[in-house]
């Protein structure tokens, strides 16, 4: 049996709804419908959440829906963020409405539309970008769309990296004697 679809799900400062498979929830920053699979029975009680199984040769997804379903209540609840740092002489980035105007060492500038419900923050030097979502999914996606266009490369390390990514550093080319 799974071990992460037994855990309960704390439901925290968000208002839930369960009407049949479909869970209702309204919080703070986000609001929508989760719907679950026949196969998984839901028990509400007080400020936690439990699934069940019916149908056991169902385990996996039972707990992938756990997870996701307790992603959805906590972004709904508080935002997500992640962080990306920005290396490299003349690299930056800068938030013009709902796009990012980064400068990464091309020959021009590229210009990337945030999805809705991403919001970015730049700060001074424009090399560390804070972005935030009430959708994990979505805001994982942003972050990798944004590293793609220049990942940081093993001998200066220069170019875009999470802020908790470690880059393996290679050794330069030795100096001949």
């Amino acid at each position: 049996m799974s071990k992460i679809g037994r855990k309960p799900i704390k439901i925290g400062d968000v208002t839930v709804d369960v009407k049949g498979q479909d869970i209702h929830f309204k919080g703070k920053e986000a609001s929508g419908v989760y719907t679950l699979p026949e196969y998984i029975k839901i028990d509400k009680q007080d400020k936690v959440i439990t699934l069940g199984l019916e149908d056991s040769n169902k385990k996996s997804f039972w707990g992938l829906h756990r997870a996701l379903l307790s992603n959805v209540l906590s972004g709904a609840e508080k935002q997500f963020e992640k962080k990306l740092i920005i290396n490299g002489l003349g690299y930056k980035a800068q938030v013009q409405g709902s796009s990012v105007v980064l400068t990464l060492g091309f020959s021009h500038k590229i210009d990337y539309v945030l999805p809705e419900g991403v919001s970015m923050e730049v700060d001074k030097s424009g090399q560390r970008l804070t972005l935030r979502s009430a959708n994990k999914q979505q805001l994982g996606q942003a972050c990798a769309s944004i590293r793609a266009f220049r990942p940081p490369e093993p001998y200066k390390g220069t170019g875009i990296k999470l802020e908790n990514e470690i880059i393996a550093r290679k050794a330069g080319k030795a100096k001949g004697a």
